[in-house]
């Protein structure tokens, strides 16, 4: 029996004597005290400790994840606010939610992710990447692209951030120099970054960071912002934390990107005609925007012509008009691809990345979502298949590619890099 997350649960997948499952190793992570965990990091910190940085410092700000990042906020934070008053009592510390282009996190979310005492008892500020008058420019990255950060980060004497570390479908991982971009940038910021260009580089995928020029950019761009120090963690299946990192910004991401890298990678021995994969479960699959990630996954396991099935419960709909209007409003994913192809970098659209990437996957293969029944409208008018229950997708499948068939299991699609 396979546990295939979906929402706050799972399914239950009964696999074939032939089939091939790809377990990333992160599950093989012996589990600890998430808070001891990120203790132990802090204690030996790549380059200056937090507690050393704070010093003279009066107004601190840490960037903090959203509600689309299962990052665990309560192992991480309250370690670096001890460190903070630790090395200055009397700092003015800031919580900037890092909801990059998505939509702002609400009140319930915020104390579901911080807990009550931390919520009440610090100022919280949630990015808004659209309020022209809350960015602050601050010069143009390597690409061309002009960097505008809010503006709470951009005033502050020390800007630190939290976050976590995973495969990133392409910026190669998640963590570090995300929390700057796309985490507090402006949309115009993001936009660039996120060009159709970039997005289009056999370099922006899934583990790849040398040479990846979105990578590169948001490195750059956390460097303008003064990013100086960060507290990173891997998570297992169960959103649990089984390693930390901390210090400076590209140092410590850089050791959990090449200690993740050495769980996470995986190869099936022949690429399947049907893939099943999945977003992760809650929160990554709450919208069918968020659930391209584990979709790349499918696509580098699939053959061409083959059918990708996704488990996802998309209880938050689409997670981006413009995102659904593209497809929907498509004569087809073909044609969607090129017209994004034709689009300058200044004058890329919202969502652009990630429709192209979907319009990318479903020129090649067959996409049958296992969703709630209330996303099936939109998943149809997505040019996407929709199937109730996971059998029905294999049913679906079973009708494209015929009974015998190779079939490729990847129970946490965000959770691995699949290399071709």
């Amino acid at each position: 029996m396979i546990a295939l997350p979906y929402g706050k649960e799972n399914l239950t997948y009964v696999p074939r004597p032939t089939d091939e499952v790809l377990y990333s190793r992160v599950r093989e992570m012996p589990v600890g005290n998430g808070a001891a965990l990120v203790e132990e990091a802090m204690a030996k910190p790549y380059g200056p400790s937090l507690r050393e940085l704070a010093g003279g410092k009066a107004n601190i700000v840490i960037i903090i994840s959203d509600h689309t990042r299962p990052v665990p906020s309560r192992d991480i934070l309250p370690g670096m606010l001890r460190e903070i008053r630790e090395g200055n009592p009397s700092a003015r510390v800031t919580l900037l939610v890092a909801t990059g282009v998505h939509r702002g996190t609400t009140v319930e979310e915020l104390r579901a992710k911080l807990g009550d005492e931390i919520y009440e008892n610090y100022p919280i500020v949630i990015h808004n990447a659209r309020k022209e008058e809350e960015q602050v420019y601050l010069g143009v990255l390597p690409s061309g692209a002009e960097l505008w950060i809010d503006r709470v980060a951009a005033e502050a004497d020390l800007l630190v951030s939290e976050g976590f570390i995973e495969p990133h479908f392409f910026a190669g991982y998640s963590g570090g120099r995300k929390s700057v971009l796309p985490g507090v940038s402006s949309a115009v910021t993001v936009l660039g970054n996120h060009c159709s260009r970039f997005i289009a580089s056999d370099r922006a995928r899934t583990g790849i960071l040398d040479e990846n020029p979105i990578h590169e950019d948001m490195c750059a761009a956390a460097k303008m912002a003064g990013l100086r120090y960060i507290v990173n963690v891997i998570i297992n299946g169960e959103k649990e934390t089984v390693a930390a990192f901390a210090g400076d910004p590209e140092e410590a991401h850089g050791a959990g990107c090449r200690y993740l890298a050495g769980y996470c990678g995986v190869k099936p021995q022949k690429k399947g005609d049907i893939v099943i994969t999945t977003n992760g479960g809650y929160p990554l699959d709450q919208n069918i925007y968020q659930s391209v990630k584990g979709l790349t996954a499918g696509e580098a396991a699939c053959r061409d012509g083959g059918v990708l099935i996704i488990t996802a419960a998309c209880s938050d709909g689409t997670g981006g008009e413009h995102f659904y209007r593209a497809l929907r409003d498509a004569a087809s994913p073909a044609e969607l691809y090129d017209a994004c192809m034709q689009v300058p970098q200044a004058e890329t659209k919202p969502d652009q990345w990630q429709y192209q990437i979907l319009a990318r996957i479903m020129k090649r293969f067959s996409v049958i979502f296992v969703s709630s029944p209330e996303a099936a409208p939109l998943i149809r008018d997505m040019k996407l298949g929709y199937a109730g229950t996971l059998s029905e997708a294999i049913a679906m499948a079973e009708e494209i590619v015929g009974k015998d068939h190779h079939r490729v299991i990847i129970p946490d699609g965000v959770s691995v890099v699949v290399e071709e």
